[in-house]
């Protein structure tokens, strides 16, 4: 009888939640927006339930048919999907539309509540914090950390000898993840010895296992996601990856404690002091910007441990992979745009002329064309395709009132590819970005690491890792297509990415 009557009381919440999201207030205003018919309970779920390469087609095509503004129903749960650079600036130079979305839980196994998912006061906290550590005159310090990176990537190709044909995703992403932890925490993953291809391989994981839980609900659940071969494969991997950060954590508080923080109070009086530059435990002293304003903090009680190993690790994860796409589909344009392709190299050569034949952060300054190329390519493949940002407050856009409790999806790849913004937009050409071509755009209508105070905070970074690596393989050699953009499959996911592995040849330019 108890469970008769617990049924009975389960199935009158329910019709009452259906009544009130489809007759309620805000149904009629969503209802005015153009989209997708679907099942009145289950909404538009089942046209999404299809390969990730289908859904990326579905909502390409969604964004087309129903621009500027589109509707989906996921069960009881509305996503409305904007481009319009004027909607986009509505939402994102507001500091009241900044909460993210259930989605952004997925990650928190890994980076917890770090500047990436978290959000209110404990975010703002966070970025006025971490900031600094993204000054110019701390990224000149990771300069040389970044070129040698590069140098790295060129003697793996030249030590094959002859034409090399690689494996771009995999290649890449091993030289930015060894970039991203030896600047954000000081630790060269080549120095690990045995360590290192573990560490890569739980890197590798985890944002596999994430992405695989994205696109399956059911999963969004720990506990049941726990349950499954996933799920136990992600306890081993955490282990891996929290025990790292850990331990380079204590080491480094270890080694300001018994240099009496001398190294620490030069963050906030911006001096030198006499400390030399020796490494200490594995890591050195000036390498450690983020990491070291970290620990400061947390002398000051704003941040206990578990808050570092948070923003380390959400660093960890943000500054490789994305890095790593951008890099896969500029020099897969570049192998396909042989005029472009020497253009780029032609720059390099003249400015390592100048400069003695060595790279330097003055030299990567100077690499404009470089520049508008990677420009380019991030709007043609943008890294973060698009952000969802969940409404607190009614907000009106265009001639529709979206209101507070939807889902809002910021599509960045539309608005990049739309030919009301761009003239023939599927063309890649470096110059729309010329200063002279620049002024008359509207300001959100390029956004490859979105826009107000949510915006990328490791942009200057990125495009800094970008330079140096690139500049290193163009130098020393010919880029040839083996598999073409045309034939490449895109896949939904949080960073864009081919579906299927994709090779490139590299071809050793002889300077004797």
């Amino acid at each position: 009888m108890f469970i008769i009557i617990m049924l009975l009381l389960l199935m009158f919440s329910l019709l009452v939640y259906y009544y009130y999201i489809h007759y309620g207030r805000n149904r009629r205003f969503i209802n005015i927006i153009p989209g997708p018919l679907g099942n009145s309970i289950t909404g538009n779920v089942f046209q999404f339930y299809v390969s990730a390469e289908e859904q990326w087609k579905l909502l390409c095509s969604l964004s087309d048919k129903y621009y500027p503004i589109c509707k989906v129903w996921m069960f009881f749960t509305c996503i409305v999907s904007i481009r319009h650079p004027d909607d986009l600036e509505m939402i994102l130079n507001s500091t009241k539309h900044i909460k993210t979305t259930r989605r952004y839980s997925l990650f928190h196994p890994w980076v917890g509540t770090g500047l990436f998912c978290s959000t209110g006061a404990k975010w703002h906290t966070r970025r006025k914090i971490l900031t600094p550590a993204f000054h110019f005159k701390i990224l000149d310090q990771f300069a040389d950390i970044l070129i040698n990176e590069g140098d790295c990537m060129t003697k793996s190709l030249k030590d094959v000898g002859g034409a090399v044909v690689k494996d771009l995703v995999p290649f890449i992403s091993e030289h930015t993840l060894n970039a991203i932890c030896e600047t954000a925490m000081g630790v060269s993953l080549q120095k690990l010895n045995e360590f290192q291809q573990q560490y890569r391989n739980a890197a590798h994981d985890i944002i596999e296992l994430i992405f695989y839980r994205a696109y399956r609900p059911w999963f969004y659940n720990d506990w049941l996601f726990s349950l499954s071969p996933q799920g136990r494969k992600q306890k081993k991997v955490l282990k891996i990856l929290h025990g790292f950060t850990e331990k380079i954590i204590a080491e480094r508080k270890l080694y300001h404690k018994r240099t009496n923080d001398q190294y620490l109070k030069t963050l906030e009086n911006d001096e030198e002091t006499g400390i030399d530059d020796v490494q200490v435990f594995g890591i050195k002293k000036k390498r450690l910007a983020l990491l070291d304003l970290l620990i400061a903090a947390s002398r000051d009680n704003f941040l206990t441990d578990l808050d570092i190993k948070e923003e380390v690790e959400t660093f960890m994860f943000g500054g490789h992979d994305t890095t790593a796409m951008t890099m896969t589909f500029t020099l897969l344009l570049l192998a396909e745009h042989k005029d472009v392709q020497e253009r780029v190299r032609v720059e390099i050569d003249t400015v390592m002329q100048e400069n003695g034949g060595k790279f330097t952060m003055k030299l990567l300054q100077n690499l404009s064309y470089l520049d508008r190329c990677l420009k380019e390519t991030l709007r043609l493949y943008t890294t973060a395709p698009s952000i969802i940002r969940r409404l607190e407050q009614d907000v009106k856009l265009h001639s529709y009132i979206i209101p507070a409790g939807t889902n809002l999806h910021l599509n960045f790849y539309g608005v990049h590819r739309d030919p009301n913004f761009w003239s023939n937009p599927e063309i890649f050409d470096p110059d729309r970005f010329l200063p002279e071509r620049i002024g008359d755009r509207h300001l959100y209508s390029y956004l490859p690491f979105s826009a107000g105070s949510r915006n990328c905070i490791g942009q200057r970074f990125a495009m800094l890792e970008l330079k140096a690596m690139m500049a290193s393989l163009v130098h020393n050699f010919y880029l040839k297509p083996v598999d073409y953009l045309k034939d490449i499959r895109l896949k939904t996911d949080i960073v864009i990415r081919p579906s299927h592995p994709v090779f490139l040849k590299f071809i050793p330019i002889s300077r004797e």
